[in-house]
């Protein structure tokens, strides 16, 4: 078995031409440049707003949340929908087809009716009291 000390210099004269030698690796791959945090207000609509704002009035009336007519305004890539509604997924069903459509920013300004809220409320409530139920306990009916 060759010496301990014999190994150990050897292996600091590998490690040492290794590091002298310049890496390929570092010049073939420059690090990218720090990402802005503003990148909403850099980032440019593909579409013109009249196009825009058509591509999302067709994607609406091909949905269910049409019964709804909300109204769609195009500004600088900039959409905002104004209207009500009374089912709570609607809202935010609105704002994903905005955003692929090619909407850079999304205002929605959709109200929520009160039927609505108090409905979603009942069944939050009622979801929880199904998770509450404890092994043995009887369960309720509350369909």
């Amino acid at each position: 078995m060759a010496n301990p000390i014999v190994w150990m210099a050897a292996s600091l004269m590998t490690a040492g031409a290794w590091a002298a030698v310049p890496q390929a690796a570092t010049t073939a791959h420059p690090r990218p440049a720090a990402v802005s945090t503003t990148k909403r207000a850099t980032v440019q609509p593909k579409l013109s707003d009249g196009q825009l704002e058509a591509v999302i009035r067709a994607k609406f009336a091909k949905s269910k949340i049409n019964a709804d007519k909300f109204t769609v305004r195009v500004q600088g890539g900039v959409a905002t929908i104004d209207g009500n509604t009374d089912v709570v997924q609607h809202k935010g069903t609105a704002t994903r087809m905005c955003r692929t459509a090619g909407a850079v920013v999304v205002n929605n300004r959709v109200q929520i009716g009160d039927a609505a809220r108090q409905k979603a409320a009942g069944n939050l409530e009622a979801g929880r009291r199904r998770v509450q139920v404890k092994r043995g306990d009887a369960r309720s009916e509350l369909k």
